[in-house]
Parts: structure tokens; C-alpha cells; sequence
């Protein structure tokens, strides 16, 4: 019978007070008693969450507010986020994009305050567990450059990043609102399109990924139709290394049993001549 989730991460954490070198997210590491990751079990919270209550969130009033210092420390000097998770869950995408891209923050972006906690958590033990020499796959940033913050991407997404910052955005397995009354909820439509396009710089990629067919329908319809947005080939997409990674680095991609489908459009660079 297949272990759930839970079980296995309770399996993963007492390997690692055992001082055993284990392996999560694609990330070994030789456990410690100090520095230890957070257990995901203490951290779980419903899914769904209206993004339109007024939350308590605190989010710069523009761009250039923004002290990413807070999040990344001293390796944020010079460099600005380039990469968003929006809804990052536990942050299994982060963690194994860091390595890749040691030269680009990245943040996620997590409405639900116990996901985020853990993930703020997790990237804190990780950067110590690297410190330390403890992660085999920490790459060159040590996941120095992935950071989480709680917010509501649906309303501030403006407020954090400005015109053309941002080079990768993720949507992966977003809350599909199924009722009719609800779709207004969900993360992709007409409106919030504009916003994405407003962040992505030309050339830069939109990734989205759902197993719900209804969801991926609506979302392909508003992006196609958006004019700033191309769909990538299926060449395209085989070429692009972290597709692959959509799948198996997030919870909800293994849990899933069925049919995935995805989509990755890239931001049209457009071509003004003056007269």
C-alpha cells in the first residue's frame, strides 16, 4: 500500500535523528541535531484560501521599498528577484531551482501563514545545514538566494516587483475554485494577466501546471488570448530544463496519480518604431 505524505515525511524525520544523510526535494543532507528542517505535520493548513478576505499582510507601498535585504541578507546587494513562485506551497521548487541558478533570487510567494512559516523555516535550516557543509547539493548560493514572504500575489503583486523585473513566474497546481460562483478567485484571468505582463520582462517565461483539465482549459483560453503572451512549442518546452522539475518538486505533483497538464508561454517582445 502506498505511504501518504505525512507518513513519509515522519519517515524522513526520524532518519535525520538517527545523523543519517537523507534526501528530500532532491536535497541530501546529513542531519544534525541543530539546524534540523521543519516537520511538515506541524505546519498544515486547508488548501483552499479566499484571497479576496482582508488579510494581515504587509507589503511595500512600491517597488523600490522593498528591503529584499530582510529575506536574502547581504547576497541580495547587487542582484533583485527574478524568479516567483506564486502560491510556492512547502517550496520544493525553490529548493531545487537554488542550485541551478545560484546567481537569481527567487521568492515565493504563500498566502496560507503556516505554509509560508515552514517555508521560512526550511530555507533557514537549509542555509545552515550548507554553512555547516552538511548538504550535498547546495550548490554555489547555499540557498542564500530563496527566500518566502506571506502575501496576496492576486492584489500586491505591483507593490514588489516592478516593469519587466522578473524573468521565470511560476503558478503550479493553483487552487481550481471549481464552483462557477468562484472562478473570480482563481489566480489566471483577464485582469490579473495584465499584472503578470507588467512584472515579466520581454522574453521571460510564464509557467503554469494543473490536473485539473477544466483549469488548464481556462487558463490556455485567458493566456492565448492575451496578446503579450505566445505559447512555447512542444520543442520549446523538451528544451527548457526546469519543466521536468514541475512534476516531481512539488507536494502536490506527487501526489497526483493522474493526468498532468502544463502549459509555458513566454512574454512577446514587441517592437515600437517612432514616426
Amino acid at each position: 500500500m502506498p505511504q501518504s505524505h505525512d507518513r513519509i515525511g515522519a519517515k524522513v524525520c526520524a532518519e535525520a535523528a538517527a545523523s543519517a544523510t537523507i534526501e528530500m526535494d532532491g536535497v541530501k543532507i546529513v542531519a544534525d541535531e541543530d539546524d534540523q528542517l521543519p516537520q511538515k505535520k506541524h505546519y498544515r493548513q486547508r488548501a483552499h484560501s479566499n484571497p479576496h478576505s482582508d488579510h494581515d499582510l504587509q507589503y511595500p507601498t512600491f517597488p523600490a521599498e522593498a528591503d529584499w535585504s530582510m529575506h536574502f541578507g547581504e547576497y541580495a546587494a547587487g542582484r533583485e528577484v527574478t524568479f516567483a513562485d506564486v502560491g510556492c506551497g512547502y517550496g520544493g521548487l525553490l529548493v531545487r531551482l537554488s542550485p541551478m541558478f545560484p546567481d537569481e533570487l527567487m521568492v515565493g510567494i504563500e498566502i496560507r501563514v503556516k505554509v509560508s512559516d515552514y517555508v521560512i523555516e526550511r530555507v533557514k535550516a537549509l542555509r545552515a545545514q550548507s554553512d555547516k557543509g552538511k548538504i550535498e547539493s547546495g550548490g554555489e548560493a547555499g540557498y542564500k538566494n530563496v527566500a518566502c514572504i506571506r502575501s496576496n500575489a492576486m492584489k500586491y503583486l505591483p507593490n514588489f516587483f516592478r516593469k519587466a523585473q522578473l524573468k521565470k513566474m511560476f503558478i503550479l497546481f493553483p487552487d481550481p475554485h471549481f464552483k462557477k460562483q468562484k472562478h473570480k478567485w482563481r489566480i489566471v484571468s483577464a485582469g490579473l494577466l495584465a499584472e503578470y505582463a507588467y512584472v515579466i520582462r520581454p522574453g521571460g517565461k510564464l509557467y503554469t501546471i494543473t490536473d485539473v483539465e477544466d483549469l488548464h482549459v481556462w487558463m490556455v483560453r485567458h493566456l492565448e488570448a492575451h496578446p503579450l503572451f505566445r505559447r512555447l512549442t512542444q520543442a520549446e518546452l523538451d528544451a527548457d530544463p526546469v519543466v521536468g522539475m514541475l512534476y516531481e518538486s512539488t507536494e502536490e505533483g506527487q501526489k497526483v496519480n493522474g493526468r498532468i497538464v502544463r502549459s509555458l508561454l513566454r512574454k512577446i517582445v514587441l517592437s515600437f518604431i517612432s514616426s
